[in-house]
């Protein structure tokens, strides 16, 4: 059976965040996941999660100035003290909130330094990263991003993904595939998923075009759950996507599964 977590930064935002453990649970699900924590207190989200019977499935490490325009900061030359400072800072919360996954936005490539540089900055920081969350049995994750949304950032397809993921070289570093992206991306969900199952430790979703729920778009979302099903996936799948209206409206097509 598939299990969904809802990403509370973009369901429920019909009320304001730390109100939306309660929204969530309400609904259905077990649990949660949201982009970045870091605006609130550790232990006010560990009570939140612990009230409302809820498992804190996923955030991302600190991913810099996001109001500024930056998804991350792992390939970008002269930062690196301070991607190892967030990786410090994404440890004490994920263990505050017993998380086990942590994502890694690597960036918009910068283009003022020499694309070796960028290359060399970005592997060197996913091992420090994959070491320092593997010492607390925290996996971390890399996820490729769709370039429409956000232009020039560096990682854009799967395939380009499975190849970072070799290069850095380490055990503890696995894949975030969202069906969302990788459809504007690249198509061939359902193929793709199978192929590299062993390798995705997380699945987020959302329909295209709009990034809605599913059943807004073109994705044949019940054939893909249910291939992904029959293979044996039973990690969580986010559910990243904004709502057309009110969240509970458009929850019909989770229902069944939680």
């Amino acid at each position: 059976m598939l299990k969904f977590s809802a990403n509370l930064t973009m369901l429920f935002k019909e009320v304001d965040f730390l109100n939306r453990f309660e929204r969530a649970s309400i609904a259905g699900f077990k649990g949660i996941e949201f982009l970045l924590p870091y605006e609130w207190k550790a232990a006010e989200l560990a009570e939140r999660l612990d009230k409302h019977g809820l498992e804190q499935v996923l955030f991302n490490l600190p991913a810099g100035d996001w109001a500024g325009g930056e998804r991350g900061i792992a390939c970008l030359p002269g930062r690196e003290g301070e991607f190892q400072e967030g990786v410090g800072l994404a440890i004490n919360y994920a263990k505050a909130l017993r998380c086990s996954r942590l994502n890694c936005l690597v960036g918009i490539t910068p283009k003022e330094a020499p694309p070796e540089k960028v290359r060399q900055t970005l592997v060197d920081n996913l091992r420090f990263a994959a070491t320092a969350l593997g010492k607390e049995n925290i996996t971390l994750l890399i996820e490729p991003l769709n370039s429409q949304d956000i232009p020039g950032f560096y990682l854009v397809h799967t395939r380009d993904s499975l190849q970072l993921m070799k290069e850095v070289g380490h055990p503890n570093i696995r894949l975030q595939y969202d069906i969302y992206h990788m459809q504007i991306m690249e198509g061939n969900l359902t193929k793709t998923i199978l192929d590299n199952l062993p390798l995705i430790a997380h699945i987020q979703l959302g329909d295209n075009p709009g990034r809605h729920e599913p059943g807004t778009g073109e994705i044949n979302f019940p054939n893909l759950f249910r291939f992904i099903d029959e293979a044996g996936y039973d990690g969580w799948i986010g559910c990243e996507y904004n709502p057309a209206g009110v969240t509970e409206d458009g929850l019909g097509w989770v229902k069944p599964y939680l």
